[in-house]
């Protein structure tokens, strides 16, 4: 199992995190969906905040806030830019705001391991940023993203296909983006990070950007299949959780990481009842919260695997197994936008008194 036994909570460890990971009482809200853009989001959400509050949610996990090429916002370009799809810089900070106020904190969804080129450099490719802030040329761009003749360096990660990938060894690339967290957290308002497709960059970049930036909370999207024979799910899902576990080590322990393995196993057991796969050989849980919960951040569904992707989502019955599952268990829960607003009181009322319960 590699360096699982780095993954088992300890307070010379737990020293070293900030607070909110100590206090075992975090429960996450994942405040959009797929479609959220076409709907005046930060307004709407504005109005829901104290809600959120009252109904015991500690951070909420935000879209992507910046400028981007595509409405849902994980297609960046001009970064500093706060206009989006989503609304106005002015109604995002009003949002922020107002979340201060009922003490919810923000989370940004932090996109950087892409970003779209604004003219044509090196190849006659997008593959320049002239013009708007962290204006970089070609060496921003790995190497190995396709067809774009680039000079930057090898990825350190898995590669993100159809628009430039940064290169985060370059030192200007990653002074920038630390610079720009900084203003995120500081200037902006946002507390918590989410990084988006973690495994496209080095997780030791994860670690200089907590570490330059500070965000009080940070959980990473490090999403990768599970162990399958076929189409069938294995038993066990040991490697997938450790290649999650050494994700988190590669951050030096300061972000937590999504639960897939949990989601997979609940999906599995979901469609077939298949309620023995909820314990592992060692009688534990079976996902990451069953090696390492202070860094486990569990969940059912997000804009990926439920909304209107529909890419791995659960159906209703299953979903208020889910969270009774989730909420009284070890880990840091997270409740979906579609499941309580849009599914119903009874959904709804019953995640709020499991949530009572955190």
């Amino acid at each position: 199992m590699g360096n699982q036994t780095a993954g088992h909570d300890g307070n010379n460890q737990e020293a070293d995190i900030g607070a909110v990971i100590r206090n075992g009482k975090e429960v996450l809200f994942q405040a959009f969906n797929w479609e959220s853009h076409k709907h005046d989001w930060w307004r709407n959400l504005e109005k829901k905040v104290p809600d959120m509050a009252k109904s015991g949610f500690t951070s909420a996990w935000l879209p992507p806030p910046s400028n981007s090429f595509a409405s849902e916002g994980y297609l960046p370009q001009n970064l500093y830019s706060l206009n989006s799809a989503y609304g106005s810089e002015h109604l995002l900070k009003a949002l922020l705001h107002k979340m201060k106020q009922h003490r919810v904190r923000a989370m940004a969804d932090i996109v950087i391991n892409h970003r779209v080129g604004t003219t044509r450099g090196h190849g006659g490719m997008y593959n320049r940023y002239d013009g708007i802030p962290l204006s970089w040329d070609e060496r921003a761009v790995t190497s190995c993203t396709v067809s774009l003749f680039l000079q930057g360096n090898q990825s350190t990660g898995d590669n993100f296909h159809g628009v430039p990938n940064i290169d985060h060894s370059q030192h200007f690339v990653r002074k920038d983006i630390t610079a720009w967290l900084q203003w995120l957290r500081y200037t902006i308002g946002f507390e918590d990070f989410r990084f988006d497709f973690a495994r496209g960059y080095s997780a030791k970049y994860v670690k200089e950007y907590i570490e330059g930036a500070k965000p009080k909370f940070a959980v990473g999207e490090y999403w990768d299949s599970c162990n399958y024979n076929g189409s069938y799910l294995e038993y066990n899902q040991d490697n997938h959780r450790q290649r999650i576990i050494n994700w988190i080590d590669g951050t030096g322990q300061l972000s937590a990481a999504f639960d897939f393995t949990t989601k997979g196993i609940l999906q599995q057991e979901a469609v077939k009842g298949q309620l023995w796969r909820l314990r592992d050989s060692q009688g534990k849980a079976p996902g990451v919260i069953g090696w390492w919960p202070s860094r486990a951040v569990t969940f059912l569904d997000n804009h990926d695997t439920g909304s209107t992707q529909l890419a791995l989502t659960s159906p209703l019955v299953a979903s208020q197994q889910g969270y009774a599952y989730i909420l009284t268990h070890p880990g840091i829960p997270t409740v979906f936008y579609d499941h309580f607003y849009d599914w119903g009181d009874s959904i709804h009322d019953q995640i709020v008194k499991l949530v009572s319960w955190v």
